[in-house]
């Protein structure tokens, strides 16, 4: 009764249940969990901690615990196999397997708030923020996939190099400023005209960003959508155009997502596989 009542006790600290007929399952199912001697340490503190057990008494306990061990091991190896099995998916994960990388060009006039949107998708200073002049390389983190984006400067002397810069992108990312007067919107209009054309890009993913969407003179989508005259030209590509502002980067992170599908979704074309 004595040995009964702790082996009861013992399996209530770890959690279990005791009952006739179950106490070897439970003994196994630890001892496959924990080294044996690890296992025993856990029971003899238990039984001098809590309950207060002679160390005479503890000779008995040992003994009950060593053979309970021998014979569940014998005849209970399937179990001892599962449980092995369930501790390793549980405890002894191998590293995750890595996220996918995609290489991006991200192009707009300056001013569009290219540079802003990848420094807060990274994480970044707000107030350490400069435009680019040349081009800079970001690796933007999301939880499916790492975008490495070479953002390209946009100003006037700069835009006409972009081509260079484009070869080995797998996808592009097109930034305007939706306040912006309407000549800098036709310059960023035929911009993406070109980049929707050209050669090493129209086969690409596009995310167009209608950006500074929190100004009180942004043009909401549905104009820019008609504006920038993008169903004639780019029917037949993958393409999706989004509102955004630094205000709300859920739906920017919201709007790189769908990105990250369309990418997702040329790696398993047959063509590509």
């Amino acid at each position: 009764m004595f040995l009964r009542s702790t082996f009861g006790q013992v399996h209530k600290d770890f959690g279990k249940r005791s009952t006739t007929g179950i106490e070897s399952e439970t003994l196994t199912s630890l001892h496959c969990l924990f080294p044996a001697s690890y296992l025993m340490e856990g029971i003899t503190y238990i039984c001098r901690k809590c309950l207060n057990v002679s160390s005479f008494h503890l000779l008995f306990v040992e003994l009950a615990f060593t053979r309970a061990l021998s014979i569940t091991v014998i005849k209970s190896t399937h179990n001892l196999l599962l449980a092995s099995e369930c501790f390793r998916a549980l405890c002894c994960k191998g590293p995750p397997p890595p996220r996918p990388e995609y290489d991006l060009v991200c192009i707009g006039l300056s001013g569009s708030g290219k540079t802003s949107l990848l420094s807060q998708l990274c994480s970044e200073n707000r107030e350490n923020i400069v435009s680019t002049t040349g081009f800079s390389i970001k690796a933007v983190p999301f939880q499916n996939a790492i975008l490495n984006v070479k953002e390209l400067g946009g100003a006037d002397n700069i835009r006409k190099y972009w081509s260079r810069y484009y070869q080995g992108s797998q996808g592009v990312i097109f930034v305007l400023d939706s306040a912006s007067s309407e000549d800098d919107l036709e310059i960023a209009r035929n911009e993406l005209h070109s980049a929707l054309q050209h050669p090493q890009l129209c086969t690409l993913p596009f995310l167009i960003l209608a950006n500074h969407q929190d100004k009180p003179a942004a043009r909401s989508v549905q104009e820019i959508k008609k504006y920038l005259e993008l169903e004639p030209l780019a029917r037949g590509k993958r393409w999706i155009l989004k509102p955004c502002s630094l205000d709300d980067m859920e739906s920017v992170k919201d709007s790189f997502g769908f990105l990250i599908n369309l990418l997702e979704d040329r790696d398993l074309e047959p063509s590509r596989m």
